[in-house]
């Protein structure tokens, strides 16, 4: 039985650039390599592209957004999110297939606390991590004086949308995929989940 008391939650930190982008390509399902493939010259690989922009200051993208849950040293799994208090200017120009759905559906959730990116590694699932990041965000979002938080998965996804459900987070929008570069995601939509939530004093 898997050890789920053994791992603790800190802020990303710089260094943690690759490790981030590893997870972010994970929650996105290959489309952040895929995009950071675009964008890779010479020598640079995706993941050198991905972690260098993990590694900013600034963005959406950031270290400093991301929560980690660490073990010995190892990152096994990450939260990115941050609030959305105004509509992305990019969701009116020309945008790479794959992510015109996001863009749109992050249109839709101005004004909640926006969880990005959720991801764990494949040996270190079903211990509770994932669980814990979420609480982790939504406790954020409520220091923020946010008091929803909202999240984007693909349908196909049927293991988080579980676990979304689980937490009590309902399907308010969708939209429909356009294009991906990998299996199985070339149909269906992409769904926007949100939750009400409220700190343990007002429950």
């Amino acid at each position: 039985m898997k050890d789920t008391t053994d791992y603790a939650l800190r802020p990303a930190r710089h260094e943690d650039g690759e490790d981030l982008a590893r997870l972010i390509d994970i929650a996105g399902e290959g489309i952040p390599s895929w995009l950071w493939a675009q964008s890779a010259e010479g020598d640079r690989t995706p993941l050198d592209v991905g972690t260098a922009r993990a590694r900013r200051e600034q963005g959406g993208f950031s270290y400093k957004n991301a929560i980690v849950a660490e073990r010995e040293g190892h990152v096994l799994g990450m939260v990115l999110s941050y609030p959305i208090t105004s509509a992305e200017e990019s969701a009116s120009v020309d945008l790479p297939a794959p992510i015109v759905p996001f863009v749109t559906l992050e249109a839709k959730s101005v004004g909640t606390w926006y969880v990005n990116a959720l991801a764990v590694r494949a040996g270190s699932r079903a211990c509770g991590i994932g669980t814990t990041l979420m609480a982790n965000a939504e406790k954020q979002a409520l220091d923020a004086g946010f008091t929803e938080v909202s999240i984007q998965v693909y349908a196909q996804n049927t293991g988080a949308v579980r676990l979304y459900r689980r937490l009590g987070y309902k399907v308010v929008e969708s939209a429909p995929v356009l294009s991906h570069p990998c299996q199985p995601y070339y149909t269906g939509d992409v769904l926007l989940l949100l939750k009400h939530v409220v700190s343990i004093t007002q429950s």
